[in-house]
């Protein structure tokens, strides 16, 4: 199949050597020429223009931040909306409101294309091994043309149903218990070092014990190394976590622990660190209990 990936950050470069390794022919377009660099020398085809990259394929996955840039790389100048081959699949993978989901159909059925919501989670190293999770939901015949590229990509897919957004909800849903997950394991972490117990021992205590979760596995590893090189940066999930809560909001839901943890996130967010990688949570209980962090950062703090 000939397949194009608009955003090829963290997740989308991962993206892009799974659809490679399954054979696909693979067109990329990004606003950053350094990331269509690294996927030509994987034997991807980058692309000038987002209309080039569509008359290209009959399949899209956009994976950028958030619903205003996936309004602009789909109906924007020179948008792939108006350029793709009628019955083309849009496949979303960003993680946006599912209000502008649901909204997003018709739009693009207007113009005679299909859209697929498929939200996507398992973090870079995943996306690359081809063994993420994806959430989706769509019309039965737009999942069902997609179904051999979706398992090319990922280990589990998710079929939620037919109704676009009911992805997106789930992916909120998944998103709100990861950030309240990353700012307790901070918590924990730093309240460890604060009472003078050894970081890496409690890092082998806690993998080991009922407090463990994915989410303090993986990144307060990298808190131990010092390694805050961003694969998802603080503003991501800060802004999934405010998504999360205008979701309950919608829903007449008092999201308590989440709405903690999106203050956490903002604060940390506006900080001199708030472009690192979201372990950096960490850091904003090193700047209130003055703690020292692990890891090869030390001589910086």
């Amino acid at each position: 199949m000939a397949i194009g990936v608009i955003g090829v950050g963290a997740m989308g470069m991962g993206v892009v050597e799974s659809l490679l390794r399954s054979g696909n022919k693979t067109f990329v377009r990004d606003i950053v020429p350094e990331r269509m660099t690294a996927a030509e020398k994987m034997g991807a085809v980058s692309c000038s223009s987002v209309a080039q990259l569509a008359r290209a394929v009959d399949f899209v996955i956009i994976l950028v931040v958030n619903a205003e840039q996936v309004d602009e790389v789909l109906f924007g100048a020179g948008g792939a909306a108006s350029v793709l081959s009628k019955d083309s699949v849009v496949i979303l993978s960003s993680t946006v409101a599912p209000d502008y989901v649901e909204v997003l159909a018709p739009r693009l059925a207007a113009l005679q294309l299909k859209l697929l919501d498929a939200p996507v989670s398992g973090g870079p190293a995943r996306a690359a091994a081809g063994t993420m999770t994806i959430m989706a939901a769509g019309a039965p015949e737009a999942y069902r043309r997609c179904a051999g590229l979706l398992a090319s990509i990922s280990g589990k897919v998710f079929h939620l149903g037919d109704t676009p957004g009911t992805a997106s909800k789930m992916k909120l849903v998944n998103n709100l218990l990861a950030g309240v997950n990353l700012v307790a394991a901070a918590e924990a972490m730093a309240l460890a070092i604060r009472i003078d117990l050894d970081p890496q021992m409690v890092f082998d205590v806690i993998t080991e014990s009922s407090g463990s979760s994915w989410v303090f596995q993986d990144r307060m590893a990298r808190v131990l190394e010092g390694d805050y090189e961003p694969r998802a940066a603080l503003p991501i999930l800060t802004k999934d976590l405010g998504l999360a809560l205008a979701l309950a909001k919608r829903g007449n839901f008092r999201a308590l622990l989440g709405t903690v943890a999106h203050q956490v996130f903002s604060n940390s967010s506006q900080s001199v660190f708030g472009a690192e990688d979201d372990a950096a949570v960490i850091k904003y209980y090193q700047s209130i209990t003055k703690i020292s962090l692990p890891g090869r950062t030390r001589k910086d703090q």
